[in-house]
């Protein structure tokens, strides 16, 4: 693993590599500060399970005793979840902290550039309502020969709107 950091587990005296993820903050050719990747899946951890439950920003919001602003905030990526809050987070949303992590990929070759952007294209899809009633109902179709007509059906549609139909 070439951009890891070796570890050593201080219970079994073995180590093992861990990879680096990277929590900077970016900067624009403009200038502007773009969130930490990790700042950002968080985030949308956060949203995803959010609406999953059916809350609001508002609701979740005042079970934080936050203002919805900061709730936007946190899922854009905005802004930095403390520890603590994060702890919060997870109790509101009935998942345990690590929930937030899950599938936040490791930086650094060009699969895993391929890996990010395919994930960050399923999450997109799973935070609109459409993607998310679509994610519950599929599995709900009975013979696998159905699902793929579906899945050529959507396959059909997505390539006449990228040609332009």
């Amino acid at each position: 693993m070439a951009n890891a950091t070796l570890v050593l587990n201080h219970k079994a005296s073995e180590a093992y590599a861990v990879p680096r993820i990277d929590t900077r903050t970016r900067q624009t050719k403009a200038g502007e500060r773009t969130p930490a990747e990790v700042d950002m899946h968080v985030g949308a951890r956060v949203r995803m399970r959010r609406r999953f439950l059916g809350l609001t920003q508002q609701a979740l919001a005042e079970s934080l005793g936050l203002t919805f602003q900061q709730v936007q905030k946190y899922e854009r990526g905005a802004n930095r979840v403390s520890a603590s809050k994060l702890y919060e987070i997870a109790r509101a949303l009935h998942v345990p902290v690590p929930y937030f992590f899950e599938g936040l990929a490791d930086t650094g070759s060009d699969a895993d550039d391929s890996a990010r952007d395919t994930e960050l294209s399923i999450r997109e899809f799973l935070l609109t309502p459409e993607g998310q009633e679509l994610a519950q109902l599929y599995p709900r179709i009975g013979p696998s020969r159905l699902r793929r007509q579906v899945l050529e059906l959507v396959r059909a549609i997505a390539g006449d709107e990228q040609d332009g139909g």
